[in-house]
């Protein structure tokens, strides 16, 4: 009787979408919706609460750079600006924040057999987009308000909404999936969010910044969107993008980092999610 090898092969753990795409939509509404409602569940104020953390930033900030820096007096519609920009890197950073141990918070569901993974980084970023999209209700009550008239590049205002919501997603897939393995990535990405939050035009408009910080600040992939976004929907004669880049040819390194990014985002997930559970 001839004694058969035994070949030992690696079983991959489950795939960012193990179970299909419908499964995963499900899944992920299901888990969206659970965590926002538990978020503010038993709170005296609710979702206010959510409103009232960037109108309190925005309070000190506001005092900050309008009695202090003056920056204020030398910008346009700069309290409403200022709101605006707050509220759209606040979402960022909720989401990207919040998503670094969204899986390794999940260990128990995680390691059920077939189970999505890309879900779990995908319902936080989709909790905080509940959350902007509240507040920017609010945020056009108050830019009305101040006395800004509707305008039709208000139309133009989803794109940069996109624009924002694919690169969010993208770092929180890279971070959320890199976390079980290398458990610096939450310290790293707390530095990195920080200095974006100050390298990104929210509050300072960015035609006072110095020619050679400018060429820097411009090749962050957010400094166009935040430009974007003031030029379409505050204030029209704003600088946009290409201008203060100084061309469209200079707009390109945010481009190309914005594109690297995402790709990476795909590819790093895809290859960390069937050894998520072994990680954890």
């Amino acid at each position: 009787m001839t004694e058969q090898a035994i070949e030992l092969r690696d079983v991959r753990g489950p795939s960012a979408l193990g179970g299909g795409w419908r499964r995963s939509l499900d899944l992920l509404y299901l888990i969206a919706v659970t965590e926002f409602k538990q978020t503010y569940f038993g709170t005296v104020l609710g979702y206010l609460w959510s409103l009232a953390r960037p109108l309190l930033l925005f309070g000190v900030l506001l005092a900050v750079f309008t009695q202090i820096f003056r920056i204020g007096s030398q910008v346009p519609n700069y309290a409403v600006l200022l709101l605006f920009n707050i509220v759209l890197y606040g979402f960022f950073q909720e989401a990207t924040m919040q998503a670094v141990n969204s899986i390794a918070s999940q260990e128990s569901i995680v390691r059920k057999t077939q189970f999505p993974r890309l879900v779990i980084p995908l319902a936080v970023v989709l909790t905080a987009a509940f959350n902007l999209g509240l507040n920017l209700v609010v945020v056009f009550v108050f830019i009305l308000a101040w006395g800004i008239e509707p305008m039709w590049s208000w139309l133009l205002f989803p794109v940069v909404l996109v624009l924002l919501f694919a690169l969010t997603i993208a770092v929180s897939m890279i971070v959320s999936s890199l976390y079980p393995r290398f458990r610096d990535i939450s310290i790293i990405w707390t530095v990195l969010a920080t200095v974006l939050f100050y390298g990104t035009p929210v509050l300072y408009p960015i035609e006072v910044v110095p020619e050679t910080l400018k060429d820097i600040l411009m090749i962050n992939p957010l400094t166009p969107l935040f430009e974007l976004a003031r030029v379409w929907v505050i204030d029209p004669s704003a600088p946009g993008p290409a201008e203060a880049a100084g061309g469209y040819a200079l707009l390109l390194p945010a481009v190309a980092i914005y594109g690297v990014v995402c790709v990476m985002s795909v590819w790093i997930f895809k290859r960390e999610a069937p050894r998520i559970a072994e990680e954890l």
